[in-house]
């Protein structure tokens, strides 16, 4: 349990790095109407939209790890995300070499299609301004990514992600709201502070993998098993359903 709610942990405390990240799409926000209330509304709706989007990309890659669990190495992909998050603080070069040319045409249509949208002052668009900038590249994302993997569980992995959306929130909300109020020096604290965050992170899914019996944190392999039946079972009853309906189906 307390894996899955480091999700929100690293949404709070990442939540600075964002605001310098993200912060001028947020301060900038076309904010519908000049009321303090109907301001409100409009920056909840742009991160509830990053939010959602942050769950939908947590259930895709929450399936990935289920499918790594069916396959019975669940135990070393929650060891290697562990580990890679760890590797991203201690040799944050090894990823900055990493570039894949078609993911900045991806990105260049988002943020053409963000640029689009803050022309139309809605609450639509500022719903889908939140979803959209989601998609948009940043480490902590990539991390919270990494976790939602190293669940193997396509709900657990969607729930962590919201977590981490839900922990951005407060942060953004008010850089929406009252401007960049968030000093450099705090800003600049703060960020010596994630690499610690991460690390532990990164220990906690390791310790994960390693199955050592310790409760909440570290499951016996027995429970891992458990739950891989289960899955198993799920998956089945799905296929046999399926089954039922198509022959339903052809009878009709």
């Amino acid at each position: 349990m307390e894996v899955i709610f480091s999700g929100f942990l690293l949404g709070f405390v990442g939540s600075l790095h964002c605001a310098g990240m993200c912060g001028p799409i947020a301060l900038n926000l076309p904010l519908r109407g000049n009321s303090f209330s109907e301001r409100l509304i409009s920056g909840i709706l742009y991160n509830l939209g990053r939010t959602l989007m942050y769950g939908i990309m947590g259930a895709v890659f929450g399936l990935i790890g289920q499918g790594f669990l069916l396959l019975g190495i669940q135990q070393w992909v929650s060891i290697i995300m562990g580990v890679l998050m760890i590797v991203s603080v201690l040799a944050p070069y090894v990823f900055r070499k990493i570039h894949f040319k078609q993911f900045d045409l991806f990105t260049g249509y988002v943020r053409s299609a963000i640029q689009k949208l803050f022309k139309v002052r809605s609450y639509k668009g500022l719903f889908l301004i939140g979803m959209l900038n989601s998609l948009l590249p940043c480490g902590l994302v990539y991390l919270a990514i990494m976790g939602a993997i190293a669940t193997g569980n396509v709900y657990v992995g969607s729930f962590y992600l919201i977590l981490f959306g839900l922990g951005t929130l407060p942060v953004m909300l008010s850089i929406s709201l009252i401007g960049n109020a968030i000093t450099l020096n705090i800003r600049n604290t703060i960020n010596k502070i994630i690499p610690f965050v991460v690390v532990l992170i990164g220990a906690l899914f390791i310790l994960r993998g390693l199955c050592l019996g310790i409760p909440y944190i570290s499951p016996s392999k027995e429970k891992l098993e458990m739950s891989l039946q289960i899955n198993k079972t799920d998956t089945a009853s799905q296929n046999l359903k399926a089954t039922n309906d198509c022959c339903h189906s052809d009878k009709k």
